[in-house]
Parts: structure tokens; C-alpha cells; sequence
């Protein structure tokens, strides 16, 4: 978990419609917590502004001139200084989920619909920062369900289960199905601080990066099947 900061968190958003990045400025300045930073109308542009400066959450477009977001994801993420790369979330439409699947495997930290509702914006906005991923339950299902199983293997790998307990595969599991970690706890009957401590190991042994990368894997593996509630 991060630390409670002293400074309003840095903000970039990217973008090529200005009206976009003007509405989604007045909602993040209006927090004492957050502060938009920079703003840049393309990949490209993201990429070379972050080349010299460290921010703490981008809101990265897919469809940009120039440079799309799942390249400019990748090339931020990889010029970023060690410990010190920004958490990126993808604004995107559901007529391109096959490019956010992409993005979160480039290194975006989850997802946001455009339309989503300001307050939803922001709760993204802090839980990424906090180290979580943002993770729309319904959304991500039907996403992942389209683009991870199209097209798919006959044989499926499931050694990357194999080092998860019984428990750790039920969390794992209601995870790929948009469950919280209350929601988790509940079906469960186990204390949410119990949840967590199961999420960080199913990440650490599967390798995942956030739990966005952990769902994938379990669609990738078919420990969630497509259209699973």
C-alpha cells in the first residue's frame, strides 16, 4: 500500500478532444488531493512529456493520432526510472475492448469508461495510486471473456495454477468474476483483511503485476469461463 502523501497527486491526461481533457480537468482539480499536471493531445506527446517528469497517474485515450495509448502505455512505462513509473489507466469505449486488453498487458492498471460518473473517475484515480487495480466487474467480464478466449488454444496451460492453494484458486476465481474484496470476504465468510492477504499471494505466486493481470491469467488458463457470474 502507498503511503499517504504530503503533495495533491500529479495527474496526466491524454487525449486528442479537448472538451475531454477540459471536463476531466475541472473534476480532478476540484479535489484537494489531485492536481492536473500536464495534458497531451497524442501518445507521442504523453511520451515525451513523462520523459522528464514523474507523475503519479495518466489517463491514457486508446485512439490518438500519431501515437495510440497502448504504445505510448508501453514506452512510458519502459523510459520510466525504476520505482518511480506512473500508474496508467485506460479510458476506452466498448467498441475497443480488444485495445485495452492490450494496453493493461503493456502495463495499464486497469480501465475507465468515458462516460463514467465523476465520482467514479476519481475513486480510479486513488485506488491505483493506492497499488490496486481498477477493475469495472460487469465491464471486465464481457471484455475478457471476448478478447481472451477469441482465438484460444484447444489445450489451455494451467501449471501457472498449480502453485495456488484450494483457497487462493476460490479467490482467484471470484476475482475473474469482478468480485471486491468484500464481495470476496462475503461469499466466502471470511474477513475482508483476510481477502486481501489471499489476493497478495495469489499475485505474488502467479507473477501478476496487479489484479488486473491476475484476472487475465485466469481467463487465460480457463479458470473462468466466458459469460461466468
Amino acid at each position: 500500500m502507498t503511503a499517504p502523501l504530503d503533495r495533491p497527486l500529479r495527474i496526466v491526461l491524454v487525449d486528442d478532444q479537448p472538451l475531454v481533457r477540459a471536463g476531466f480537468s475541472m473534476v480532478i482539480d476540484s479535489q484537494d488531493d489531485m492536481s492536473v499536471v500536464a495534458q497531451a493531445a497524442d501518445g507521442a506527446a504523453a511520451v515525451e512529456e513523462l520523459r522528464a517528469r514523474t507523475v503519479d497517474v495518466v489517463l491514457m485515450d486508446v485512439r490518438m493520432p500519431r501515437m495510440d495509448g497502448i504504445e505510448a502505455t508501453s514506452r512510458i512505462l519502459a523510459q520510466a526510472p525504476e520505482g518511480r513509473a506512473p500508474k496508467i489507466i485506460v479510458l476506452t469505449t466498448f467498441d475497443l475492448d480488444e485495445y485495452v486488453v492490450s494496453a493493461i498487458r503493456a502495463g495499464a492498471s486497469g480501465f475507465l469508461l468515458k462516460d463514467a460518473q465523476p465520482e467514479e473517475l476519481l475513486a480510479a484515480i486513488r485506488t491505483v495510486h493506492s497499488g490496486d487495480a481498477v477493475i469495472a466487474p460487469s465491464a471486465t467480464r464481457r471484455l475478457l471473456a471476448r478478447v481472451v478466449a477469441t482465438p484460444e488454444p484447444q489445450e489451455k496451460d494451467t501449471s501457472m495454477l498449480e502453485a495456488l492453494t484450494e483457497r487462493e484458486r476460490e479467490v482467484l476465481t471470484l476475482m475473474g468474476r469482478g468480485y471486491s474484496n468484500q464481495e470476496i470476504g462475503a461469499e466466502l465468510f471470511v474477513a475482508e483483511a483476510t481477502v486481501k492477504t489471499h489476493v497478495g499471494r495469489v499475485l505474488s505466486k502467479l507473477g501478476a503485476r496487479d489484479r488486473v493481470q491476475a484476472v487475465i491469467i485466469a481467463f487465460e488458463t480457463g479458470l473462468v469461463s466466458p459469460g461466468a457470474e
